[in-house]
């Protein structure tokens, strides 16, 4: 094995288990399913090993809904022995976030990656934005106000969610905490629909990106399972450590860790963004 080799695989290691121990702690202690983080980290990875800039983000963003349903699992468990899953909403909202997820899974499918990009940084900072801007604002209503307000945000967060790689709480927790709901039971919930986000999300990549020319070793479809086997234990291990820190968190401290993560995260694939134009 050449020096070259050894250090692109020495990198490649550090940066899984970062990704996974990193982007597992936040899944339970933000409810965003780790993709937050480990989208991301795969991105840059991808990019220093060389894999093309149009399919880089794709493999990232299917790779990352692929940890998620595993990470999803380890989160929820945890919340809901708290009492934080709220089922009543998961049953309601499910459908919606599930058809979003379709759209969002077919249409990540044939567009650019560097769209994809786009939208991953714009919706992260919009996201982070609000979380800061209404730390102190009273909710605009007590609950949704109708069905259709709920189809249309849940259809949003499905789609969205699905074209960022991400398991939902990026955009839900917002969403769920602008309507009254407490910001644990808030996260707590999301770590769930993470679980309706990804699977349908890892399917429909898999299938979009069958025989794609460029991918690297150990891809099925656009979604790696060599990074999938790295990072998944890991995020299973650390979930449960995040949730039990996110119930002895003050709620205002919650709500500024959440947009601090989206903030980093979005300048910095701005400034990737801002390189490939």
């Amino acid at each position: 094995m050449s020096a070259d080799m050894l250090t692109d695989y020495s990198i490649w290691i550090a940066a899984m288990i970062f990704a996974g121990l990193v982007g597992g702690f936040v899944a339970g202690l933000l409810g965003v399913g780790g993709g937050i983080i480990i989208v991301p980290i795969l991105y840059f990875v991808l990019g220093g090993m060389g894999v093309d800039p149009d399919i880089r983000m794709k493999i990232a963003v299917a790779t990352s809904l692929t940890t998620i349903v595993f990470t999803s699992l380890a989160s929820a468990s945890s919340h809901y022995k708290r009492r934080a899953v709220d089922f009543a909403l998961l049953k309601s909202w499910g459908i919606p976030i599930f058809i979003g997820v379709v759209a969002g899974t077919a249409i990540g499918g044939v567009v650019s990656g560097l769209v994809l990009t786009i939208v991953f940084a714009v919706v992260a900072l919009l996201v982070a934005i609000n979380m800061v801007v209404r730390a102190n604002s009273v909710a605009v209503a007590d609950g949704f106000p109708n069905w259709v307000v709920k189809a249309i945000s849940g259809f949003f967060v499905g789609m969205i969610s699905a074209m960022m790689g991400i398991g939902g709480g990026t955009l839900s927790v917002p969403i769920l905490t602008a309507f009254g709901y407490d910001i644990r039971r808030a996260v707590g919930t999301a770590s769930a629909i993470g679980f309706i986000i990804a699977i349908p999300g890892t399917i429909g990549y898999a299938v979009a990106g069958w025989n794609e020319p460029g991918l690297p070793a150990g891809s099925l479809g656009y979604v790696n399972l060599l990074a999938l086997v790295a990072l998944a234990p890991l995020t299973m291990l650390v979930a449960p450590w995040g949730a039990r820190v996110a119930h002895n968190l003050p709620r205002k401290t919650l709500g500024y860790a959440f947009a601090a993560f989206l903030t980093i995260t979005s300048l910095r694939m701005f400034i990737d963004i801002w390189q490939h134009l």
